[in-house]
């Protein structure tokens, strides 16, 4: 896997639908170094922590290679790179394969695998549609969040390796399918709920489910 592109953005005010909106969506690539700290990338700022940001939600990437298909199904929409708000745009990365709590190298720093992307209303506005967010859960394509277990710089060709698999049953669609598709997946929601990779906030939610 290779960091095809590193991105970063601070907030901006935007006018959706007669309201002033703060949305931290609109990046774009940098070139040089950036280094990777354990709550966001230097130059890179979340607008709303309540739902944004945090620790384990410091770094988001998306895979390079869905961006063909997203292309070739919505002819309507550009696609510049970091059209999703990703940090890391990434050849090679595979959602239904990296499992929750998966440690990864990425230059000089070290990320574990916590979640996947559930988009907001603020994927609409990033492509001025706000049907965007239903095809994009559709999809099951949801990118992945990353903690920061070791800070460091990355760039433009660094590889994303894997240092150590976790030994979570999940993966990161897993979660996606359980949340939209398989609510009744007893199971993989008791999984999910146990599951000591997973964010303490997921966790509460398939607990709850299980009640």
């Amino acid at each position: 896997m290779k960091i095809i592109s590193v991105n970063v953005g601070v907030p901006q005010e935007v006018t959706f639908q007669g309201k002033e909106i703060s949305t931290s969506i609109f990046k774009s690539p940098v070139d040089g170094s950036v280094m990777v700290r354990k709550l966001n990338l230097d130059g890179d700022k979340q607008a709303d922590l309540r739902v944004h940001g945090g620790v384990a939600k410091a770094v988001y990437a998306y895979p390079q290679q869905h961006y063909a298909g997203w292309k070739q199904d919505f002819p309507q929409h550009e696609f510049p790179t970091a059209v999703f708000g990703e940090n890391l745009t990434i050849d090679g990365l595979d959602e239904t394969t990296v499992h929750i709590g998966d440690r990864f190298q990425a230059g000089e720093c070290e990320l574990q695998a916590t979640q996947p992307r559930f988009p907001c209303f603020k994927l609409g506005i990033r492509f001025g549609d706000p049907t965007m967010i239903r095809h994009f859960l559709r999809r099951n394509q949801p990118g992945v969040y990353f903690s920061v277990v070791k800070e460091g710089l990355v760039q433009v060709e660094d590889s994303l390796t894997l240092l150590k698999k976790s030994d979570s049953q999940l993966t990161i669609t897993d979660i996606v399918r359980l949340y939209t598709i398989d609510k009744d997946d007893k199971a993989g929601i008791e999984a999910a709920a146990n599951d000591p990779y997973l964010p303490e906030d997921w966790r509460k939610y398939f607990a709850k489910k299980l009640k």
